[in-house]
């Protein structure tokens, strides 16, 4: 799907979210405040393991065609992410204003981090820890 309409949905997702402060923003505001809120690397080295072992599973649900291992991939995914954001960053993680373009923005920094580009994207948005 193009990032486009990705952010088309993520769009109206986040339009519909409690907190009206946000609900304004749209992605292109919401990739440097995320980033910015992943400051601390042992906070993104969470979220990159966690998404990870949540493809992981979610490539074993499918093969063993059991709805649990979606369910694990869930918990594991956003438990270590919100785990880096409790320890590390001591922050609310971005899922609870803006879901979609959260887990977009988690595949992102994760695509960026694997090709060696997050620590340009930081460095662009002077963003440091």
């Amino acid at each position: 799907m193009p990032a486009v309409a990705l952010q088309a949905i993520a769009w109206q997702a986040g339009s519909l979210c409690r907190n009206e402060r946000f609900a304004a923003m749209n992605y292109s505001e919401f990739w440097p405040r995320y980033l910015a809120a992943h400051a601390d690397p042992r906070c993104r080295a969470l979220h990159h393991a966690g998404t990870l072992a949540a493809l992981a599973l979610l490539i074993v649900a499918a093969v063993e065609a059991d709805w649990r291992w979606l369910v694990a991939a869930i918990v594991v995914g956003y438990a270590s992410a919100w785990l880096g954001h409790a320890v590390f960053e001591r922050n609310r993680p971005a899922s609870f204003s803006h879901p979609l373009w959260s887990l977009l923005s988690d595949f992102r920094m994760l695509g960026l981090f694997l090709t060696g580009r997050l620590a340009g994207e930081l460095r662009r948005r002077d963003i440091k820890r």
